[in-house]
Order: structure tokens, then C-alpha cells, then sequence
């Protein structure tokens, strides 16, 4: 505990900084990630066989692709394409993408759960297949798959630890760690630190996830 407290005197203010940038990389990218994987879910329910292929693709590569083989070429082959893009957003881009492919599966498991009968009725009722998407199928899908997505949350913010790979402007808590653990003898507890801080984090999303969850679920 001694080591904690000279730890948390030391970098206190360190590591809030670096709680904060988490906390933000995590929020940018499952948001940008999360509206992507919706209109990819959209756009599969098109009658378009190409555009379905093409997609069903995406989906499959961004959520088996390991996420630093993905950050890597961004960082280091996207430029030789001549397409720079600054660290920041790499990590962002490359968090957005995994989330969006892995968001779009799960809507499209919530999907499946939607009885035939209701599309059938809309569309009887005169509704455009659009609205029918946007009133009936998306809604229910997003409140069956809760779960799956708060999980995903939790995945994203600890892969927020990426951004220590890259010089990236400022840094995270794994990033923080490794230059704790250079700087000085106190590595075991500055690790112990994000640590918790990671669990703290993890354990509010899921409460917040259950939360919502038990306030959105349809019973059948």
C-alpha cells in the first residue's frame, strides 16, 4: 500500500490524464463504431446480392483481423499508399472498425430474434420495406442485443491499449505504465493502478449495461 500511495502522489494527476484519454478513445470510437455497424446492418438488408457479398466481407475480415495487425497498416502501410493519417485517429479508425463489424453481427442476431409475421404485417399495412427497417426491425433488434454490445464496450475500452504501440499524443493508461515502469522501480504498482482502474471502468459499463438492459428487454 506504501508503494500505491507514493505511486498516486507522484502521478496522480498522470493518471487521471490518462483514465481521461481512455475513457475518451473508448467513447469516440464505440459511438463512430457503433453508427457504422448500423448502417452496414441496413444496407445488408437491401435486396442488392453484390452489395450484401460485399459487406458480409467486411463484416468477416474486420472482426477476425487482430486489432494491432489492423492499427500497423494504417500507421505504417496506409503512407506508402500515400494516405497519412495522424496517430490519434489511427487508433480511433482502427477501434471504429472492429466495433463496426462486430456491431453489425450482433444487430444481425437481433434481427433473426424478430418474428417473420411483423415484417409480413407492416409491409401489408402499406409501410415502405424503409420504414419498415427504421420503425419495426431496427428498434427491436437494438433492444435484443443489449447485452452483446455492452460486452463489446467493455472489449473496446481495454483495447484502448493499443494506442501504446504508437507515438501517440499523449498517453493512455497502458502507455502510462510502460513509462512508469522505465522511469523508476514502482512498475508492479503503477500496473496495479490501471488495474483497477480498468476493472472500475469495466465493472460501471456492465452495471450500466444490465441496467438498460432489464429497462428495454422484451419479453416474449
Amino acid at each position: 500500500m506504501g508503494d500505491v500511495s507514493r505511486l498516486l502522489t507522484d502521478y496522480g494527476s498522470a493518471f487521471g490524464q490518462a483514465l481521461f484519454l481512455t475513457w475518451k478513445l473508448t467513447f469516440i470510437s464505440f459511438t463512430a463504431g457503433f453508427v457504422l455497424g448500423v448502417i452496414v446492418t441496413v444496407l445488408r438488408l437491401l435486396p442488392l446480392p453484390p452489395l450484401r457479398c460485399a459487406l458480409t466481407v467486411y463484416v468477416e475480415i474486420f472482426r477476425n483481423i487482430p486489432s494491432v495487425a489492423l492499427l500497423i497498416f494504417i500507421v505504417f502501410a496506409l503512407p506508402d499508399l500515400n494516405i497519412l493519417i495522424d496517430y490519434e485517429p489511427s487508433v480511433i479508425l482502427t477501434l471504429a472498425l472492429v466495433c463496426s463489424a462486430f456491431t453489425a453481427d450482433y444487430l444481425r442476431s437481433g434481427i433473426n430474434t424478430i418474428p417473420g409475421g411483423q415484417i409480413e404485417a407492416a409491409l401489408s399495412l402499406g409501410m415502405r420495406p424503409t420504414t419498415v427497417i427504421s420503425a419495426v426491425v431496427l428498434p427491436q433488434a437494438l433492444r435484443a442485443v443489449v447485452q452483446p454490445l455492452t460486452s463489446l464496450l467493455i472489449a473496446l475500452m481495454l483495447s484502448t491499449s493499443l494506442a501504446s504501440q504508437v507515438p501517440f499524443p499523449g498517453r493512455e493508461l497502458t502507455a502510462l505504465v510502460s513509462k512508469i515502469a522505465n522511469d523508476s522501480a514502482a512498475g508492479m504498482a503503477a500496473f496495479a493502478v490501471a488495474a483497477a482502474m480498468y476493472v472500475a471502468t469495466g465493472l460501471l459499463i456492465a452495471w450500466a449495461g444490465a441496467a438498460l438492459e432489464k429497462k428495454v428487454r422484451i419479453l416474449r
